[in-house]
């Protein structure tokens, strides 16, 4: 499946000044594993990474001192300048429904070369995408809808396709505020345009929900707010099994320094906020959790540490 990647203007001041040029000796990207698989209880889970997306540090936290920053990054084994975001979603099959949990960024971005592999990696994982009854977005920045705006994806999907998002998204959407973010140069422009296209051209296909709704048996959508106003997780349960997936409600940094703020959060403290209620209810139900900015395949357990949490990564299933 074909990307038809074309230069965009808004985000290539972020690309030329944020390279990526730290590979860490990785492989050639088609030799490193793209897709996991697991179960709770009865419902059929599968992590799909959509690749990589390099952005400035200061993304971890804009709220903090540089040298803060960096000294994390430092005890990480991280480099100083790049961060090096992994995009994941969620394929999740449930009485008889398939259901895509977030789409990807698509293929648009020229200046993006190591993002926007969702589509081709579900082809790759024998995922039919007219299988596909519904697609939950977590919220509707541009690495999370955008691969549904990919010509050989729309044609593919299903004219009853359901996309379900909270009613508070789709509103914000209309008219979003950038007031309170704290982007690369060139992101809010490409965000706004994507969400103002996924609008137009999904418009028929959004059913939208005030605070939760389920889906399918097992799996409800819940609106946290937060990183947007409309900003949802995904609740599975069955067999006494339990897992979240998270969205942009937890990132790496969140688990030891869940007060930072991340640039993409429209609303830094009440995404706070969000970040410690969850992480609390995750340490105390046991519960696992993927979420889209962790390490591939990012299934893993939340610990509380004194003040703050850890993250307990989950032993690979062979």
């Amino acid at each position: 499946m074909s990307s038809n990647k074309t230069p965009h203007p808004s985000i290539k001041h972020c690309a030329d000044t944020v390279s990526a040029r730290h590979f860490h000796g990785r492989p050639d990207h088609e030799l490193v594993p793209s897709r996991y698989a697991l179960k709770v209880g009865e419902i059929d889970v599968m992590v799909v990474s959509d690749g990589v997306l390099s952005l400035p540090e200061a993304m971890l936290g804009h709220n903090v001192d540089p040298a803060v920053r960096a000294a994390w990054l430092e005890d990480q084994f991280l480099p100083p300048d790049v961060l090096e975001w992994p995009l994941n979603a969620v394929v999740v099959r449930s009485g008889g429904r398939t259901i895509l949990v977030d789409a990807g960024i698509g293929g648009e971005f020229a200046d993006l070369p190591r993002a926007g592999q969702w589509a081709q990696r579900l082809e790759s994982a024998g995922l039919d995408l007219s299988s596909v009854t519904d697609v939950v977005l977590t919220h509707m920045h541009m690495d999370h809808c955008g691969g549904l705006l990919v010509d050989e994806v729309k044609e593919l999907l299903r004219p009853d396709l359901r996309v379900h998002v909270a009613a508070a998204e789709a509103e914000f959407w209309e008219s979003p505020d950038f007031s309170r973010v704290s982007m690369p140069p060139g992101f809010p422009d490409a965000l706004r345009q994507t969400g103002k296209r996924f609008l137009n051209e999904y418009h028929s296909r959004l059913r939208t929900f005030e605070d939760e709704y389920e889906i399918a048996p097992g799996v409800v959508v819940q609106r946290t707010g937060g990183h947007t106003p409309g900003h949802s997780v995904v609740r599975l349960a069955s067999g006494g099994n339990r897992l979240t997936f998270a969205g942009d409600a937890v990132f790496e940094v969140g688990f030891e320094h869940p007060d930072w703020f991340n640039g993409f959060e429209h609303d830094p403290e009440e995404a706070a906020r969000v970040r410690v209620r969850l992480l609390r209810e995750l340490a105390a139900n046991r519960e696992s959790l993927v979420a889209t900015h962790l390490s591939f395949p990012s299934v893993c357990h939340v610990a509380v540490a004194g003040d703050h949490f850890r993250w307990v990564p989950g032993p690979w299933e062979y």
